[in-house]
């Protein structure tokens, strides 16, 4: 069974995370298979994009058991976010369940997102001793501003789907049996609209909100990377895979 399944329904091409047994979280397989999936250039007859998933969770971010054995993806899951991001169409993210890390920018790379009152968003880095990119922590701020985004990061905690309402990082909330409906009700107005109209003002957000991308951030990276090999990032990984307490040195 394909770990992405890819549906053309008329106007709306759907994309399905299908990991059900790992949450969605993304392994190398998967991240080539979105990767390669918007990659695709949209057919004339293309409207709108759809990512939903299927199991119990949307997405719970990177696989850490692949993670700590350092083997699988070829494809870094920031070039999956930002070709969603730059897809031509809109895409629209249907968040039936928790989306945590990558799962959580995976839907926040949408245009726009519906989720069910019982899901969760969030970042759980720092409790595993990891950190986000410059590319990701972006997202964040552009969607959350300053102060949510450190409640999102420094805590680490997953928040409600009403409260990422709230804070107009995603565009709807509704109950579960209504998940659907509403979600559809929006495509169906998406795959309406004009299509020049829509490509060109998404080609506009996009472009102005990208001037962040050059602030120099040099020494942030080393940073970044420095996080990313220290012994606290691979204690948390290998303590959240055993199921045990972490035990942080800050080395």
């Amino acid at each position: 069974m394909s770990v992405l399944l890819v549906e053309q329904d008329g106007p709306v091409r759907r994309f399905t995370l299908n990991r059900p047994e790992k949450r969605n979280a993304f392994n190398g397989e998967l991240l080539d298979a979105m990767l390669a999936a918007f990659s695709e250039t949209p057919g004339p007859e293309e409207r709108v994009a759809v990512i939903q998933a299927n199991g119990p969770a949307f997405c719970a971010g990177m696989d850490l058991a692949e993670r700590g054995r350092a083997t699988g993806a070829t494809t870094n899951i920031e070039d999956i976010l930002r070709a969603v991001e730059i897809w031509p169409l809109p895409v629209v993210g249907i968040v039936h369940g928790d989306a945590i890390a990558g799962g959580n920018e995976l839907a926040l790379h949408c245009d726009i997102v519906v989720a069910s009152s019982r899901a969760r968003f969030g970042m759980s880095l720092a409790q595993i001793g990891l950190t986000t990119s410059w590319f990701l922590t972006k997202k964040l701020l552009e969607t959350a501003g300053p102060v949510a985004t450190r409640e999102i990061l420094l805590l680490g905690e997953p928040l409600p789907a009403t409260r990422f309402y709230e804070l107009g990082m995603i565009a709807r909330v509704a109950p579960p049996l209504e998940l659907q409906a509403t979600a559809e009700a929006i495509i169906n107005r998406l795959a309406a609209n004009a299509p020049l109209s829509v490509k060109t003002m998404k080609a506009l957000i996009l472009r102005e909100m990208a001037f962040r991308d050059d602030i120099p951030h040099d020494d942030i990276k080393e940073m970044i990377e420095t996080v990313r090999t220290s012994a606290d990032a691979k204690e948390g990984i290998l303590a959240r895979l055993e199921k045990r307490d972490m035990r942080f040195s800050g080395r």
